[in-house]
Parts: C-alpha cells; sequence; structure tokens
C-alpha cells in the first residue's frame, strides 16, 4: 500500500462516527430503585430491563444503580387487626388462627432481638443516606448525568437536597418514572409539581384498554391509535393540571368499571423549567417488564412485553434529546 492510499485511508477512519472525536457518546443515567414504602417484586426485572434497553438501543448507558442497602432487618412480630364486627365464621377462625401466631412469635422476641432490630434499622438508614447521595447536584453534575430514572420507587426518600434535584431537572437535565415513581414523596410539594401526578390509589389488577393521546410521540412506541393490555395494576392519579402536561396513554373510563366514563391519565411528558419529564404509571407487573415467554405466571404475552419496551425506549430518548416529540400540554385529548 503506498503512502497516499495509507494516509486516505487513516483520514476516511478518522472521520467515520466510530472514529471521531466528535461522535456523539451515549447519554449518562442512573437508575433508582429505593423504596421507604411498598416495595414491588418486578424491581430486579425492571433494573435488568432498563439496562438492556440502554445496551441494545446505545441510546444511554446506566452508569449507576441506587439501590435499597442489603441489610436484613429484624422485625418485632405485628398483632393482627381485630375482625370486623359483621366478619364471618371463616373470617373468624382465621383471625383466631392469626392471633396465635402472633402470640408464638412474641413470645421469642427478646431484649436482645430488639436491640439487634434498632442497630440494624440505624445502620440500614446511613446506608441508605449514603447511597441517595449519589443524587445530590453537585455529584450528578461531577458525573455528568444527563437522566435520573425513578423505577417503582416509593415513599420519601431522603435525598441530600430535594429542592436542589428539582432545581437540577429545570436546569435542563431529564427525569423518568415508571409505576410507583408517583407513589413517591407525598408530602414534598416540589416533586409532585414537577412530576404532575401523584398515586391516589388503585383497585384489583384488570385488562386495560389504552388510548394514545400522541401517536407520533416517541413514547407511543409505534404501537398505534390503542393499546391493550391482558392484565396491569392500574392507578388512579391526582394532583394533575392537564394544562401542564401532554398527555401519551390514557383511559375513557375507571380502569374498575367500564360504565364510568371519564379521563383517566395513564403516561405523559412535559417541560419543568428546560428540563424534559417522562412518566408511566405501567410497570407493576413482571411480565411487562420482562419479555422472557418462561416468565412463570406470565399473563401479558411477551409481544406485549416489547410493546412496553418501545414505550419506555421511546419516551426516555425523548426525555434525553435523542428524539422528537411534542412536550406541549394538549388537555383538548378525550
Amino acid at each position: 500500500m503506498n503512502k497516499t492510499l495509507r494516509s486516505l485511508l487513516v483520514v476516511a477512519l478518522l472521520s467515520t462516527p466510530a472514529f471521531s472525536t466528535f461522535a456523539a457518546e451515549a447519554k449518562r443515567v442512573v437508575v433508582v430503585t429505593v423504596t421507604t414504602g411498598f416495595r414491588h417484586s418486578s424491581i430486579p426485572f425492571a433494573e435488568k430491563t432498563l439496562q438492556k434497553l440502554g445496551e441494545q438501543s446505545g441510546a444511554y448507558t446506566v452508569v449507576d444503580f441506587v439501590r435499597q442497602p442489603e441489610i436484613q432487618i429484624p422485625r418485632k412480630p405485628k398483632k393482627p387487626n381485630d375482625p370486623k364486627p359483621d366478619a364471618d365464621e371463616n373470617a373468624k377462625k382465621r383471625h383466631a388462627a392469626d392471633l396465635l401466631k402472633y402470640e408464638t412469635e412474641l413470645s421469642k422476641w427478646t431484649p436482645e432481638m430488639e436491640k439487634q432490630s434498632k442497630d440494624a434499622q440505624t445502620e440500614f438508614d446511613a446506608t441508605l443516606i449514603k447511597n441517595l447521595a449519589k443524587l445530590s447536584p453537585a455529584n450528578l453534575v461531577a458525573n455528568k448525568i444527563d437522566l435520573v430514572i425513578f423505577a417503582n420507587t416509593t415513599g420519601d426518600l431522603p435525598l441530600p437536597d430535594k429542592e436542589g434535584f428539582i432545581k437540577w431537572i429545570e436546569d435542563g437535565h431529564a427525569f423518568a418514572a415508571m409505576h410507583s415513581g408517583s407513589d413517591t414523596f407525598h408530602k414534598f410539594p416540589g416533586y409532585i409539581d414537577m412530576l404532575q401526578g401523584e398515586f391516589e390509589t388503585h383497585k384489583a389488577q384488570v385488562p386495560a384498554d389504552l388510548i394514545a393521546g400522541d401517536k407520533a410521540h416517541p413514547a407511543n412506541g409505534g404501537i398505534g391509535e390503542k393499546w391493550d393490555l391482558k392484565m396491569e395494576e392500574m392507578y388512579l392519579i391526582k394532583s394533575q393540571d392537564r394544562a401542564k402536561v401532554r398527555s401519551l396513554w390514557f383511559q375513557r373510563h375507571h380502569p374498575n368499571d367500564a360504565n364510568t366514563a371519564g379521563f383517566f391519565p395513564v403516561s405523559w411528558c412535559r417541560k419543568a423549567g428546560k428540563g424534559n419529564v417522562f412518566y408511566t404509571s405501567l410497570g407493576h407487573r413482571e411480565d411487562l417488564w420482562s419479555d422472557d415467554p418462561a416468565l412463570p405466571g406470565r399473563v401479558n404475552t411477551p409481544e406485549i412485553s416489547k410493546q412496553y419496551h418501545a414505550h419506555l425506549l421511546g419516551g426516555l430518548k425523548w426525555a434525553l434529546g435523542l428524539a422528537e416529540g411534542s412536550a406541549e400540554p394538549n388537555p383538548e385529548v378525550k
């Protein structure tokens, strides 16, 4: 190979995305799965799926997980509630059995176990605070984090600077949450205002018929106008001003009562200052997160799981500025 040909080859290689110093790097993402309230069994599946979607798409890299401390806390037995006045005989028998079990376990609860429980709780709390320090505005900036995901978080998380975290989003970064991410920070108005939706309650899991609020948005996932799930725990949402969100998926009736018409939000996006916010209330069930056909107890098909993945990836790419989609509020949708 002559000198001129070698020079041209080097120039060509350096000008391709793989070799260019100007090639875009994958966005940097932190996934949070800490819970101080109910903990979903689907969380390990959520972690694996979010990491896989980033790796397969090349859109982002999960650079860190903020997880629950692996510290077991011995719990003092809790006395079962008294049966209701109108309880039938079977309910009374179950209560009697539960009461006997409680009294047996309580007799084994020693002062030493009480001390172990308190010490473990203290260690757990200290470790949790340390883990969540990764979400301080200074650490997020220093580590060049583009997006923070709350995947099925619950409760009041001991963030080092809650107001600073909201400001970090509003300064032009991205935030996304799945399912019980709206069952988080009920006592922190800044979070509820940023998310523009708060978990109120849910009833039994049901099949869900979803309507697209925006068929062109990346979070539609190419699914189209309608999306039917075989089974999911559908949230009832409060604390939402529809003039501040763009509806992506919703239901036209109460999730558990087809005769109660209305607007029931499922997924939306919005601008919080300069930042992008994406939320979906879907993600309770393991068979939404996992597309493994052999998953035990599967009700939603692997194809529905893949639709959920497309919904997530589209929403995350939009939040990261990698896919175009409107955040203009659409309160006229119904």
